[in-house]
């Protein structure tokens, strides 16, 4: 192994420790000894990489933005209207979400009172679902009442506070507990003709996985 290579790994190691000990802690209650600990490596070995845990934070939370901004560029294309492609995004975050500590991490440090500043996580799922509920009303999906600015802050307030409920049980980001949102919402969010043919269930490969 090339002494880049191991740095690399070292380096991939904390982020997902720490990831680890921010879900399970909150971003507080976190300390670099029980990090470096986790990942099996020294404190001098964090301190090459990392300044201090704010710098490991904003690392935790960069790798997590990358997952999202996956999510997000798979929902601008496809054969699907806007609102099945923002069902499918809702259930890929959460399906991901369900197997990714460093993505649940990058949320939750998105809330903690010392982190409100980095919100980035947050403000993209905004963007992303504003950006889906202008193309459905373009598409003229939408019921004649509805209006897609408030539509948007019901989305992103339901699936975000779905995430955060789900510190304490992960059921609320359970495939079940998004089709059950979705199937109570489209309703009213779809005009008949476009209603019949979305599937509150997401039609992606979301359904599977375990914590991680």
């Amino acid at each position: 192994m090339t002494i880049q290579h191991r740095a690399a790994k070292t380096r991939l190691a904390l982020i997902r420790s720490a990831a680890e000990d921010f879900a399970e802690r909150g971003y507080r209650s976190s300390t670099l000894e029980a990090i470096t600990r986790r990942a099996g490596v020294s404190t001098g070995a964090l301190h090459f990489h990392f300044e201090n845990k704010a710098a490991l934070a904003t690392a935790v939370q960069d790798a997590a933005q990358q997952v999202l901004a996956r999510i997000v560029a798979d929902s601008r294309s496809g054969d699907d209207g806007a609102l099945q492609r923002l069902t499918d995004a809702s259930q890929e975050l959460a399906a991901r979400m369900r197997v990714d500590v460093v993505l649940r991490a990058g949320f939750r440090l998105g809330w903690e009172d010392g982190r409100r500043d980095s919100d980035g996580l947050h403000r993209m799922w905004q963007e992303c679902v504003t950006a889906l509920m202008g193309a459905a009303q373009s598409e003229g999906a939408l019921a004649a009442d509805v209006r897609a600015e408030e539509a948007v802050l019901t989305i992103v307030a339901a699936t975000t506070g779905f995430e955060a409920l789900s510190q304490e049980d992960p059921v609320w980001i359970s495939h079940s507990t998004f089709t059950g949102f979705w199937r109570l919402l489209l309703p009213s969010l779809a005009c008949p003709e476009a209603l019949d043919g979305l599937d509150p269930a997401g039609r992606q490969q979301t359904r599977g996985g375990t914590a991680g």
